[in-house]
Formats: C-alpha cells, structure tokens, sequence
C-alpha cells in the first residue's frame, strides 16, 4: 500500500498475490452520461460483456453483481467503462467490493443465509 498525502491506495495485484485470496463479490452500475434520458440500450452492453465473461452474476435494476477472481472482475469492470465510453464523452461508474478469503458461491449464499434466519423467501 502506498500513501498520498495522507490518501491510502490499494495495489489489487499485490494484494491477491501477498494474502493468497481474490474470490470477490462487485456490484457495479456503469452509464455514460449526456445519452438521453433512457440508458437501457447501453446497459444492455454491459450485461453482454458480463455474460459472455463466464463469470456468476445478477442483474437487477440499480446495477449488477458479478462473482470472480479480483483481478478478472476488476478487468470486465474496465471493459464495461471503455464500452460506455464508446458513446459519450463522460461515464459514472459506482462499484462496491466485497471481498473475502474463505468463501466463494457467495453471490446465491448470502441471500440464502438471510433466507434461513428469516424462515422463508424473500422477494428476488
């Protein structure tokens, strides 16, 4: 980890290397701005990088899921930025990471988890 004034930064590659993990968790909502007031064609770009990767996902309506090695799904991430960047000047991305060592199938478990404690489904 480096620091800049007094900003820390996280070196993904050293990290997976140095910790032995790199099963994560990234829900990522990516859209170019400026395109008009319906984005759907666009998302439905994204969700085609995605689905072709291979990798576990889930698709709902702020965003999507995508269960992977760090450093695969932080590479689709990229892809899906420069695919939106194909058709406006400026692109949002939101992402969150979860992250964790001893786990993998957590893109179905956690929900179940949930499921159990709550003794039935919950709305999907």
């Amino acid at each position: 980890m480096r620091v800049v004034s007094n900003t820390k930064f996280v070196d993904f590659g050293t990290l997976e290397r140095e910790v032995g993990w790199s099963m994560v968790l990234l829900e990522m909502s990516i859209v170019p701005m400026g395109v008009g007031d319906s984005v759907s064609q666009y998302v439905a770009e994204c969700v085609d990088l995605v689905d072709q990767s291979g990798l576990d996902y889930e698709l709902h309506s702020m965003g999507t899921i995508v269960e992977g090695e760090l450093s695969v799904v932080l590479e689709l991430m990229q892809r899906c930025i420069d695919k939106m960047a194909e058709h406006s000047d400026r692109v949002t991305c939101s992402a969150k990471l979860d992250f964790r060592r001893d786990r993998s199938g957590r893109l179905k478990s956690k929900v179940a988890s949930v499921e159990k404690k709550l003794g039935r489904q919950v709305s999907k």
